[in-house]
C-alpha cells in the first residue's frame, strides 16, 4: 500500500468514527485561511480590521467649576444673558458701619457679591465649622436680646466674611438660626443650626456683642478664633449692670411718671409706683416658680388695677384711672411690638408673625389680669368713669419731665449701659414734645402725632447708633415709652368690664392703631436715615414687583 492510500484510509476511519471526530471538525478538502495577528479573545465592541475610527480631541485640563468653557467666546455670546443696563459695579464705602455694609451685601444676589479678602487669620481644615459655630453663637445672643432678624443676619454674615467665608447664607427665624457655607458649586456645603430657647432683655450684653462684631470686621484689629470665643464667653458671664432692687424701683418710678402724663398728681404718682413695684415682685416670684410669662404678666397687672379700684371704692378724690394707666405702662410689650413690625416691613414674615403672636399673648395676659380686677370692682360698686379719658389736663413742663423720667427708668429696666441712658432720656423728651405740639397745640389726630414722634425717635436712634457704631435698640426702645397706648388700653378694658363692649372694642382698636403707628414710625425713621446714608452703589434694595396679583 502506497503512502497516499494509507493517508486516505486513516482519513476515512476518522470521518466515520464518532469517538475521534467532532461535528465541528473541518471537512476534508476545505482550506480555512489562517488568522492573522488578531487575538483569539476579542470584544464585540472591537473596531473591525480596515476601519479607521476618528480619534477624539484631546481632553480639556481639569479646572474649576467657575472657569470659562473652551467653547465660549465673548464675540459669540448671546446678549440675552446680560441685562440691558449691564451688571452694576459693586463699590462699598469702607469706612461705613459694618451693619450697613453687610445689609447691602445680604440684599444682593449671591452671584453678584464680591469675594472678600480674609480680615481675620483663619486656619485650614476644621476651622470652617468653628467659624460657623461662632457665627451661630453671636446670632443667638443678638436674637435673644431682641434684635431684628435683618440685623441678626447682617451680623452673622459679617462674622463669616471677616474669616473669608464669602459664600454663606444665614437664615433667621424666631427660634431657629442656621447658616450654610458652600465653597464652590462642586464642593459639598457645610450647614449648622442653633435653637434659641431662652430670651432675656440685656442691652449691655447686646452692645458688647456689637463691639465684638465691629472688631472682627475691622482690618486693623486681628481677632483669632480663640480670642473671639474667649470674648464671647466673657459676654455671657457678665452680670447685669443693675441689681434686682434697682429694677423694682425703676418699674415703680416708670409707673408714677406715666400716671403724671395722663393727669395724675403726687398721690397718684405714689399709688401707681407702689402698685407697679408690688406687681414686679409678684412677677419675679412667679418666674422663680417656673410659670410662663403669660401668667407673670397677668399677675403683674393686678396690683395697679386693685389700687385704682380701691381708691374708687373708698370714694377718694383721686384720679383712679391714672393709677391703673400708669401701672399698664410698665407692662406693655413695646420692645417686642417694634421688633415684630420691623421684621414684617423688612420681609421676614415668619419671624414677624411669631413676634406679633408673642405680643398678643402678653397683651391678653395683661387684659386678663386688669379685667378680672375691674370686673369685681364694678360689681362692688366702684365708680370708675370711662369718660375720664377726655379730661386729660395739659401741663407741658410737667409732662415733658415725666416723659424723660419714664424713658430713663425704661432704659434701666432694659439693662442699658450707663453711657446710653442720658441720650435715650433726651430722645424720649423730644418724642413727647413733638407729640404734644402736634396733638394738643395743632389738634392733629393722635395716630398721626404718634407716628411722627416715633419717626423722629427712629431717626435720632439711627444717628446715635452710627455715631457710636452700636445697635439702635438702646436709643429707640426706651424713647418710645411715653408714646405707648396705656390710657387707650385701660379705658377699653374698663368699658368691657362695664358691659359696654362696642365702646371697649373701639378703644382697644385705637390702642392697636397707636401701637402700629409707633412701630411703623420707628422703622420709617430708620429707613429714611439709611436712604441718605452713602454706603455704595449696591446699597439700593431691589423691591419685589407686584402687578395685579401675579
Amino acid at each position: 500500500m502506497t503512502e497516499a492510500e494509507d493517508r486516505k484510509s486513516r482519513s476515512d476511519e476518522a470521518r466515520y468514527d464518532p469517538e475521534i471526530t467532532s461535528e465541528f471538525a473541518v471537512p476534508a478538502g476545505l482550506d480555512v485561511p489562517r488568522a492573522g495577528g488578531e487575538p483569539e479573545t476579542t470584544s464585540e465592541f472591537a473596531v473591525p480590521q480596515g476601519l479607521e475610527a476618528p480619534q477624539p480631541p484631546s481632553a480639556e485640563p481639569e479646572g474649576s467649576a467657575f472657569s470659562t468653557p473652551s467653547t465660549y467666546s465673548p464675540q459669540g455670546a448671546q446678549a440675552a444673558f446680560t441685562p440691558a443696563t449691564g451688571v452694576p459695579l459693586v463699590s462699598l464705602v469702607k469706612d461705613a458701619p459694618w451693619q450697613d455694609r453687610m445689609r447691602t451685601m445680604l440684599r444682593m444676589p449671591v452671584a453678584e457679591r464680591p469675594a472678600p479678602e480674609p480680615v481675620q487669620p483663619v486656619e485650614e481644615g476644621p476651622a470652617v465649622p468653628r467659624v460657623l459655630d461662632l457665627t451661630l453663637r453671636i446670632g443667638e445672643l443678638l436674637l435673644a436680646g431682641g434684635e431684628g432678624a435683618e440685623d441678626v443676619e447682617a451680623a452673622m454674615f459679617a462674622v463669616c466674611r471677616s474669616y473669608g467665608l464669602d459664600r454663606c447664607e444665614p437664615t433667621v427665624t424666631f427660634t431657629l438660626l442656621s447658616i450654610s457655607h458652600q465653597p464652590s458649586l462642586v464642593d459639598d456645603p457645610v450647614t449648622a443650626s442653633r435653637t434659641v430657647r431662652r430670651r432675656g432683655t440685656d442691652y449691655t450684653r447686646l452692645a458688647a456683642v456689637f463691639r465684638l462684631v465691629d472688631d472682627l470686621t475691622d482690618p486693623e484689629t486681628h481677632v483669632s478664633l480663640e480670642e473671639a470665643y474667649r470674648r464671647l464667653a466673657e459676654i455671657r458671664r457678665n452680670r447685669h449692670p443693675y441689681p434686682g432692687w434697682a429694677l423694682t424701683l425703676a418699674s415703680g418710678l416708670l409707673a408714677g411718671a406715666a400716671s403724671m402724663l395722663v393727669g395724675g398728681d403726687l398721690i397718684v404718682f405714689v399709688a401707681a409706683a407702689a402698685g407697679a413695684m408690688l406687681g414686679d415682685r409678684l412677677a419675679w416670684l412667679c418666674a422663680g416658680r417656673g410659670l410662663p410669662e403669660f401668667y407673670q404678666f397677668t399677675v403683674a397687672a393686678m396690683p395697679p388695677a386693685a389700687i385704682g379700684v380701691a381708691f374708687a371704692l373708698a370714694d377718694v378724690d383721686v384720679k383712679a384711672s391714672a393709677v391703673v394707666t400708669g401701672g399698664l405702662f410698665a407692662l406693655l410689650p413695646g420692645r417686642a411690638l417694634v421688633a415684630g413690625v420691623q421684621d414684617g416691613l423688612t420681609g421676614f414674615y415668619i419671624t414677624a408673625s411669631a413676634r406679633l403672636l408673642e405680643v398678643l399673648y402678653f397683651f391678653v395676659g395683661i387684659v386678663t389680669g386688669v379685667l378680672v380686677v375691674l370686673y369685681f370692682g364694678v360689681k362692688l360698686g366702684g365708680k370708675l368713669n370711662p369718660d375720664a379719658a377726655l379730661g386729660i389736663s395739659q401741663r407741658p413742663l410737667i409732662q415733658i419731665a415725666a416723659s424723660m423720667l419714664l424713658s430713663l427708668t425704661f432704659a434701666v429696666l432694659l439693662q442699658q449701659e450707663r453711657s446710653t441712658v442720658l441720650w435715650v432720656t433726651l430722645n424720649g423728651g423730644v418724642a413727647w414734645t413733638v407729640y404734644g405740639a402736634m396733638h394738643y397745640v395743632a389738634d392733629i389726630s393722635p395716630v398721626a402725632s404718634t407716628a411722627a414722634a416715633a419717626g423722629l425717635v427712629g431717626l435720632f436712634g439711627q444717628l446715635l447708633s452710627r455715631y457710636r457704631f452700636a445697635s439702635a435698640l438702646p436709643y429707640t426702645t426706651a424713647a418710645i415709652g411715653p408714646l405707648l397706648p396705656g390710657s387707650a388700653t385701660y379705658f377699653g378694658l374698663l368699658n368691657m368690664a362695664q358691659n359696654q363692649v362696642d365702646k371697649g372694642l373701639v378703644s382697644l382698636a385705637n390702642a392697636a392703631s397707636l401701637a402700629m403707628a409707633i412701630a411703623i414710625g420707628v422703622n420709617l425713621g430708620s429707613e429714611v436715615f439709611r436712604l441718605f446714608l452713602r454706603v455704595g452703589s449696591a446699597g439700593k434694595r431691589r423691591a419685589a414687583k407686584r402687578t395685579r396679583g401675579f
